[in-house]
């Protein structure tokens, strides 16, 4: 399968190791950064470089391909999409946007080919998982979904390390997170529904935040009584953050607050992915709860002899899984592809999804 990726940062990267090595994809690898693309080293692609902010660049590096797999800002989602429909491939992305999402459903509609967004961590896995206990349920109450990407070792106020893109975490904090509340679907506010679990002996806070549900919502929509998506952070997180985008007012200059974070928030390869997720609801005359956990380590196992993060893990075995899944004619192969479409034991069966079933611990990183 002849696949183009766009986009050869961290997650990029990743997603062009796995896919090569697999044996089954002959890979292109775009990017506007020559030094990102010289990091493949060695690896067995196709480079190039490209201006992603010019449509007709995009058409040209992606025609004749079988499918394009987006791993850009989530701002050039419908972009890539609109190019990809133009060409006549199949779309994989990434993205946590719910607007872009919504704008690819409707250039899917008439389309002769997939396009399948949303196909990382939250969205992507959270939804695959949280769908299939969903199914096992007569009737469906409650259905809480927890996702945090971590750091290992937190050592600042924020008590928070940079492990993936600072567009996508700052998208997800300043726009209104879908949900079903009492049965009718709802916008809530980012930062607000403020909770506190533990697990494994960890405490941790968990609030709104935007995209994580993917279209569950519209799956969803009818039955279930109750359904929200959460991220999850260290507490005191939280009301620093709320600091920052309401107090002093960043929500309406979110390029300063980027710049603020991308200069003073350290990146760090050692974090950990947290999945928690819990469905309530009747079964067979009882009303009954199902839970589903999972916490994912970095790795000192190595991509070019390169450490990988938890998130890195988690979101390119993601969005492999799918286009593999795809590519065996496991899911629809034309329209729009929703994530709970994915049954959960093929995911997990998947030789890229199997990332989630792995038990990891975090070893020192030199």
């Amino acid at each position: 399968m002849k696949v183009a990726l766009l986009g050869a940062g961290h997650i990029g990267h990743t997603i062009s190791h796995l896919l090569v090595n697999s044996g089954d994809y002959t890979v292109t690898v775009a990017d506007q950064s020559q030094a990102s693309l010289d990091k493949l080293g060695a690896l067995k692609v196709n480079r190039v470089l490209i201006d992603t902010e010019k449509a007709g660049g995009i058409e040209a590096v992606i025609k004749g391909h079988d499918a394009v797999i987006n791993a850009l800002p989530y701002h050039l989602a419908v972009k890539v999409a609109s190019a990809a429909k133009a060409v006549g491939c199949h779309y994989f992305d990434l993205t946590e946007d719910v607007a872009a999402t919504k704008a690819i459903m409707a250039l899917a509609k008439d389309a002769p080919t997939a396009f399948m967004p949303q196909c990382g961590l939250a969205p992507g896995f959270i939804g695959i998982a949280a769908y299939h206990l969903a199914k096992q349920f007569d009737t469906i109450d409650e259905i809480k979904m927890r996702v945090g990407a971590l750091p290992a070792f937190p050592t600042n106020a924020l008590k928070y390390n940079l492990t993936w893109s600072v567009d996508g975490l700052i998208n997800e904090y300043c726009h209104p997170c879908e949900a079903i509340h009492e049965g009718q679907t709802t916008a809530m506010l980012p930062l607000e529904g403020l909770e506190h679990f533990s697990l494994d002996g960890v405490e941790y806070e968990a609030f709104n935040t935007s995209g994580g549900l993917g279209t569950l919502c519209e799956t969803l929509n009818g039955k279930v009584r109750n359904l929200d998506y959460k991220s999850v952070r260290y507490p005191g997180h939280r009301d620093l953050m709320q600091f920052l985008l309401s107090d002093l007012r960043l929500s309406g200059d979110q390029e300063t607050l980027k710049d603020i974070m991308r200069k003073s928030v350290p990146t760090t390869m050692q974090d950990v992915v947290l999945v928690f997720i819990t469905v309530s609801g009747m079964r067979a005359g009882a009303y009954v709860q199902e839970v589903f956990t999972r916490k994912i380590f970095a790795q000192r196992a190595t991509v070019n002899d390169a450490p990988l993060s938890a998130i890195q893990i988690t979101t390119a075995a993601g969005i492999c899984a799918a286009v593999d899944l795809f590519r065996e004619k496991k899911l629809p192969q034309r329209g729009f592809v929703r994530q709970e479409e994915v049954a959960l034991p093929d995911f997990l069966a998947n030789r890229f999804g199997i990332a989630y079933e792995q038990s990891r611990r975090i070893e020192s990183i030199s």
